[in-house]
């Protein structure tokens, strides 16, 4: 049985669908490719939960986006991020996180409003990622921690050495940001976007550890535009 975020993921793919074949007929469009970057915080849904802060890392894309006169368009990218976690111990003297880099390519519903040189937008639609690899950074023995003298005791550990199967990602992916028009070609934005993941990192069946895995990354980037018409 789906939940309500699968669900959800379904219907933005319907409506970046439905913005698409909106966007053929209406209006005269514009057309735009760009790049943006800038840094991630990233930390993981697990349940049953584990202890943990936010790790930070980088993010960047290449965009092509297709905007209508009248206040929406669509936006692709192709980049890359970094998301993951990092391990809170309460105080004792561990440290412990994990780096996963992916590549991404998220689609969405680009709305927007303001004037010929200022605009505000939302970004808002489903993003699928394929996994690039994964970094460890410890300073005890991860793989067997119980071993570790003072090691805390009553704590899962099984997230700190299992292998990550998931090869995919997929989740929803929504952005606010601001728009400059420095020349009527050419624009700097900033955004601020939130990803939240449906896909695990880990085995989820009855008979595993954990029943959810899933990322969550906050992400801030500095972004260029270029009009081609």
């Amino acid at each position: 049985m789906k939940t309500w975020p699968h669900r959800l993921f379904m219907v933005f793919m319907l409506l970046a669908a439905c913005v698409s074949g909106m966007a053929e007929t209406h209006y005269r469009p514009h057309i735009s490719i760009g790049a943006r970057a800038g840094a991630t915080m990233s930390r993981a849904s697990f349940s049953p939960s584990i202890p943990q802060t936010w790790i930070t890392g980088s993010c960047g894309a290449l965009t092509f986006r297709y905007t209508e006169e009248k206040l929406f368009g669509l936006v692709a990218e192709l980049g890359w991020t970094t998301r993951g976690w990092r391990e809170d111990f309460k105080g004792a003297p561990f440290s412990y996180s994990r780096s996963v880099t992916y590549l991404t390519l998220p689609v969405m519903t680009h709305i927007y409003f303001g004037s010929r040189r200022f605009k505000c937008f939302v970004n808002l639609g489903p993003s699928v990622s394929m996994r690039l690899g994964d970094k460890i950074t410890a300073d005890f023995d991860y793989r067997d921690p119980l071993q570790v003298p003072d090691f805390p005791k009553n704590r899962q550990t099984e997230q700190l050495y299992a292998d990550i199967t998931g090869r995919f990602d997929y989740g929803i992916t929504a952005g606010l940001g601001f728009e400059f028009w420095v020349h009527p070609s050419h624009s700097v934005s900033l955004e601020g976007r939130f990803y939240y993941g449906l896909g695990n990192m880990f085995p989820s069946s009855k008979a595993d550890t954990f029943g959810a895995s899933r990322h969550m990354t906050l992400e801030m980037t500095v972004g260029y535009n270029f009009r081609l018409r």
